[in-house]
């Protein structure tokens, strides 16, 4: 548990659009509120519907302290569960990956049918009650391939989003995709740190020159243009091609179309394809890529070729796992369509380097010296949304009365 009044007279020294007092990037009690209240409130991406393409097939995940199961019913829906026996308690599938016609209990064998029924409890007493002890479920949202969970009651309506999403991917076909990759880091940093860093782009010039080499670092806040830039051009000819471009957002969400570098036609190393078979189903050049993004915890990026997602999910005050995969069209075979480290090169060379950097801001967050400083609105739109939303949070979910500073 968390205190709240000690959180609430913290989030009285917040300053708007500054950086968080040092508390919320270091203390244990801010980081008990930030997993009770704020990441079971919340939508999480944690997959896409292709990772679990046929009934019984399911992914085993840890969000914070709470195991969590999703799998893919015989009557093709995908649901979630907490991964938690409702006897005394055991984890059932370990995380990972896996298929089985039923759910058994590892511990006395407790097992459940695919959508949440206790189907079998031996040595139980005559009068015992399988209908009472299915699976607790977890809300599942999905939108264009794309799945996210709700572990508590309290989140947002999914709907709006999971519209505005879908019509942005619909030309992606992500439901027929199959992940290529997958990788995860250990940072170092609080994961508030690490969010902040992944949302913006005032330090990718420098930091990241082969991401810099195709996406365009200097893009203005929220994917918009000016009327005489190339990318009022872009929007023309997306109108053309009918492809959803406008900005689209909502309180915990936003998503666009962007263009590439000229003459760029992926985020890679030479900006070249990386992969031979398209996900997109329009034939044409210049389309660049699509950025979605939901708080607290991910950002997306679908190319013409591939689908990159990135996920933080926070262990400790100062630790964050960075879960990246790499989506490719089903077809597509490794070794004639694509190699492993051609599709990854760009985006893990930008991972490293973001958690060098995220390490180091943690480093000089922890020290006596560190003040909240002023975000540029020029350079760092989103993250400024990301610390008003999350201030929202802490006026939300502390318990009643007024936080001056937030």
């Amino acid at each position: 548990m968390y205190d709240g009044e000690r959180i609430r007279e913290l989030a009285g020294r917040c300053k708007a659009d500054y950086t968080l007092p040092q508390a919320f990037y270091t203390d244990a009690d801010v980081f008990a509120f930030d997993m009770a209240e704020v990441f079971t409130n919340s939508w999480l991406f944690v997959a896409f519907e292709a990772e679990l393409p046929t009934p019984g097939c399911y992914l085993a995940l840890t969000v914070g302290r709470n195991p969590i199961i999703l799998v893919r019913g015989h009557d093709q829906a995908i649901r979630a569960f907490h991964n938690t026996c409702r006897h005394r308690g055991s984890q059932i599938c370990a995380d990972g990956r896996g298929r089985s016609p039923r759910l058994v209990c590892p511990y006395h064998h407790w097992t459940y049918a695919l959508d949440g029924r206790l189907i079998g409890a031996a040595r139980m007493p005559a009068d015992f009650s399988l209908t009472e002890h299915f699976l607790n479920p977890v809300a599942v949202g999905c939108a264009g391939g794309c799945i996210y969970i709700a572990i508590g009651p309290d989140a947002p309506d999914f709907a709006p989003f999971g519209a505005a999403i879908s019509t942005l991917l619909a030309p992606y076909r992500l439901t027929e995709a199959k992940l290529a990759h997958e990788s995860t880091l250990v940072e170092k940093a609080n994961w508030k740190l690490v969010m902040e860093n992944a949302r913006e782009c005032y330090h990718c010039a420098s930091a990241h020159p082969e991401l810099a080499r195709s996406f365009p670092v200097t893009i203005h806040p929220n994917f918009t243009f000016d009327a005489e830039e190339p990318g009022a051009s872009f929007a023309e000819r997306m109108d053309g091609l009918g492809l959803a471009h406008l900005p689209l957002e909502g309180g915990w969400w936003h998503g666009a179309r962007y263009p590439l570098n000229p003459g760029m036609e992926s985020i890679s190393m030479d900006g070249k394809p990386v992969v031979g078979r398209r996900l997109i189903d329009i034939p044409a050049t210049g389309i660049g890529g699509v950025r979605w993004a939901a708080e607290p915890n991910s950002f997306c990026h679908a190319l013409p070729d591939y689908c990159f997602t990135f996920s933080a999910i926070p262990v400790r005050p100062e630790e964050t796992l960075v879960i990246s995969k790499w989506f490719v069209h089903r077809d597509a075979v490794e070794g004639v369509d694509y190699d492993v480290d051609g599709l990854t090169e760009t985006w893990t060379r930008t991972n490293l380097q973001d958690r060098s950097l995220a390490e180091n801001n943690q480093r000089g967050v922890n020290g006596y010296g560190y003040t909240p400083g002023p975000y540029s609105w020029d350079a760092e739109d989103f993250v400024i949304r990301f610390a008003r939303w999350y201030r929202a949070q802490l006026r939300m979910r502390l318990p009643e009365g007024s936080i001056s500073g937030c």
